[in-house]
């Protein structure tokens, strides 16, 4: 008589236990699943506009740049910028953003003829066009204002696409409360401006790239 397994509905074939690293890898990917979802709802809390307090300064965050001008990502930004650039004329503006390996000019440079090409006055425009990331668009833009006297607890406005924002503004609280005494942390209110996504090839890439660059950001970016 041949031998047939009996299935116990509980362990397995034959009564024997689950394998336990298997046990351990589905532990892993539920943790895993879990968090993935807390980031996105906390990227989504961030993901809208927040006027506060009466800023002073518009930071536009960069994007790629296509040979013939920005992509849609940045265009989105600039777009949104300017829309609220009409109402508020005078602010200083500081365009963030360097030059990566597959762009012919900086993000900045882009952003700065984008907005003058609609009509902004140039005076009233900073470059920083050092930068390759995040972390460092938020610390050489405050090293930018520091450099021309301004006043780190001056209220601002920072424009990107809605699912950086809550990066952003991790990165800017971190790096304001490295420049700033605990006397005068709280005296800048923060606001957001969020651009839409109009290019949704980009929305669901950003889906799955954000809450790990969000990852990446809280624990190296210091």
């Amino acid at each position: 008589m041949s031998y047939q397994p009996i299935w116990d509905g509980r362990s397995g074939y034959g009564g024997r236990r689950g394998h336990p690293v298997r046990k351990l890898l589905l532990i892993l990917l539920a943790l895993g699943m879990i968090l993935f979802g807390v980031l996105e709802i906390y990227i989504a809390v961030h993901d809208g506009t927040n006027l506060v307090g009466r800023p002073q300064t518009m930071v536009i965050f960069g994007c790629q740049v296509k040979p013939w001008g920005p992509s849609i990502l940045l265009q989105d930004r600039l777009d949104t910028a300017l829309a609220y650039l009409e109402d508020h004329p005078d602010m200083k503006i500081i365009v963030a953003g360097g030059k990566g390996d597959d762009e012919h000019i900086s993000e900045a440079q882009c952003m700065y003829d984008y907005l003058t090409e609609h009509g902004v006055d140039g005076e009233s425009i900073y470059m920083e066009d050092r930068s390759r990331n995040t972390w460092q668009n938020v610390n050489y833009t405050m090293d930018l204002m520091a450099g021309e006297g301004w006043n780190l607890t001056d209220d601002v406005v920072l424009v990107s696409s809605g699912f950086h924002l809550a990066r952003i503004e991790m990165l800017w609280d971190r790096a304001r409360i490295a420049r700033l005494s605990d006397e005068v942390y709280n005296d800048q209110y923060i606001s957001t401006l969020a651009a839409p996504v109009s290019h949704k090839p980009s929305a669901v890439q950003m889906f799955f790239r954000e809450p790990l660059a969000l990852v990446k950001s809280f624990i190296f970016d210091r």
